[in-house]
């Protein structure tokens, strides 16, 4: 499979990443299937990570809150700073940089023009437009001036987060800085798009593992989100759909059915209308249930445009299917049943004949009059 021997190649992998030629080759195989490739890519994949050359990551930072970074810091298995960093090479990232004013400036400017039409772009936040941009500056240039100038000789583009691919936060209503997501400030659409707040790390680090081992981003729907992570619905995968299918309803925090783990639609869940792997490939690999829905809350739809940050928490979703919105509460309340009084009244307007009966039962209900009478 390679061109090195077995023990140089794990001897390779345990001095450059730090980890074992078993672990290292169980990530291969995890990248591999969750991007879907066939039999085999974790080969392919392993071999670019082993062989090829590094890929230069300019990563810049606009209107968001740094979660998107933070959230591939938490990354495991391998860690980041075993891994990822070897798999790339970072070469600007104004929150993880050491350096900072004109000598970061610099580092960019540098990594740009020794890597032009080779470097990765990937962006965080948005974009605002509002007023000439004036309302995020880094260096002296707005967003948009420093997006489009490390754009134009970019071989990828990659927007990290709902912020950098739809607007996310910054955009929701009123949007007083005209913020907006990357392809749209750009006028491009082959930036890829990965949405979510934060988005899975292994989503973003998949996107560029599958740019280095096939030299092209991997195949995108109609909002350029990767299919391997945006092709299905979070419903179709939830723990929690057969439960749905068989009408059993959270309806209150905290009742009966949500302690019994039911369906958090009537709470608001978002996953009928929402496309994410997360309960596939969970989140910082802490152990099972480990994404929201999994821990009892009702997904917000963080990766889709008017859903997120704009969509009500306690919405109905708008489902994708037939909803079975009129079943039964899980513990249905029961009537008390007719009183003696009240079914000896029943009984004596069946009786009644017609005419002063009519006007007897069509009084029944009505409230008596001020005097009492």
């Amino acid at each position: 499979m390679y061109d090195d021997s077995a023990a140089k190649f794990e001897t390779d992998v345990e001095t450059r990443f730090g980890v074992s030629r078993r672990d290292f080759l169980k990530f291969c195989a995890a990248m591999a299937a969750t991007m879907g490739l066939p039999k085999g890519a974790d080969a392919q994949i392993a071999a670019a990570i082993t062989k090829k050359e590094r890929p230069s990551v300019i990563w810049l930072h606009h209107q968001e809150c740094t979660g998107c970074s933070e959230s591939l810091l938490r990354s495991e298995h391998p860690t980041l700073e075993k891994l990822i960093l070897d798999i790339i090479s970072l070469d600007y990232h104004e929150t993880l940089f050491a350096a900072a004013g004109h000598q970061a400036e610099a580092a960019r400017k540098a990594a740009m023009e020794k890597n032009k039409g080779k470097y990765i772009l990937v962006v965080e936040g948005a974009i605002p437009m509002k007023d000439g941009g004036i309302y995020c500056k880094i260096g002296g240039q707005t967003s948009y001036e420093l997006t489009k100038e490390v754009a134009a000789h970019a071989a990828a583009i990659v927007a990290v987060g709902s912020c950098a691919s739809w607007g996310g936060m910054p955009s929701t209503p009123p949007n007083p800085t005209g913020s907006t997501g990357v392809a749209e400030a750009l006028g491009r659409k082959d930036v890829v798009t990965i949405p979510g707040c934060p988005p899975n790390p292994y989503n973003i680090l998949a996107t560029i593992v599958h740019f280095l081992t096939f030299g092209a981003l991997p195949k995108v729907d109609e909002l350029g989100r990767p299919t391997f992570a945006y092709g299905r619905l979070i419903h179709d995968n939830c723990e929690r759909r057969s439960h749905f299918d068989a009408g059993r309803f959270a309806l209150e925090f905290g009742d009966p059915g949500h302690r019994k783990g039911y369906c958090l639609y009537k709470l608001g869940c978002k996953g009928p209308e929402t496309y994410a792997n997360c309960p596939s490939i969970l989140f910082n690999d802490v152990g099972t249930g480990s994404w929201p829905v999994g821990t009892g809350h009702p997904c917000i739809g963080c990766t889709e445009k008017h859903i997120g940050f704009e969509k009500p928490i306690h919405a109905l979703a708008t489902l994708k299917t037939n909803p079975p919105t009129s079943y039964p509460r899980i513990v249905e309340e029961q009537g008390a049943g007719a009183s003696v009084a009240a079914a000896a009244v029943v009984a004596g307007v069946a009786g009644l004949a017609i005419g002063a009966g009519m006007k007897i039962a069509g009084n029944l209900g009505k409230s008596e009059t001020k005097d009492g009478e």
